[in-house]
């Protein structure tokens, strides 16, 4: 009888440990795979022409894109009386950056006159962009661990 006792006591003690470490691997992976949205929302644009294209980055030294080829996510968003928005849904958690251009000819690119932009540009944390300012990830980076809302202040050159 006492050796039955002693096993169902070293039953119990296994299925708690597997329990616990059950649960520690449920809850790391739900921790794991949590995601975010990030609203970025535009106003003031110099009129209602075309569309705004946003451009999500998450690696350093993906910005300027003026080709865009390095983005994570992208979205071209109508404009409703000077303003636009986008919202960028599922994100892990981690830093991310914004471009957006007022693309008012909506041919999907960054038309320029030498160097200048023609149309539109901002950036995530960026309220001027120049030769002296230019952007960069590090700088225009938002750190992503909750659902997040920002703005861009569009620059016209």
């Amino acid at each position: 009888m006492a050796k039955v006792g002693v096993n169902i006591k070293h039953k119990i003690r296994t299925a708690s440990i597997l329990l616990l470490l059950s649960n520690l691997v449920l809850f790391s992976y739900a921790d794991n795979n949590e995601t975010f949205s990030l609203t970025v929302k535009i106003d003031s644009l110099r009129n209602s022409e075309g569309v705004v294209r946003f451009a999500l980055y998450n690696i350093d030294g993906s910005i300027p894109d003026m080709k865009y080829k390095k983005y994570y996510k992208i979205q071209d968003q109508i404009i409703d009386e000077g303003s636009s928005s986008a919202i960028f849904k599922g994100l892990p958690k981690g830093n991310y950056a914004v471009s957006a251009l007022h693309d008012e000819n909506s041919n999907g690119k960054i038309d320029k006159r030498f160097i200048m932009p023609l149309e539109g540009v901002g950036f995530t944390n960026y309220s001027s962009i120049g030769l002296t300012n230019r952007p960069n990830f590090s700088k225009a980076s938002l750190e992503l661990n909750t659902d997040m809302e920002s703005s861009i202040k569009i620059n016209y050159f």
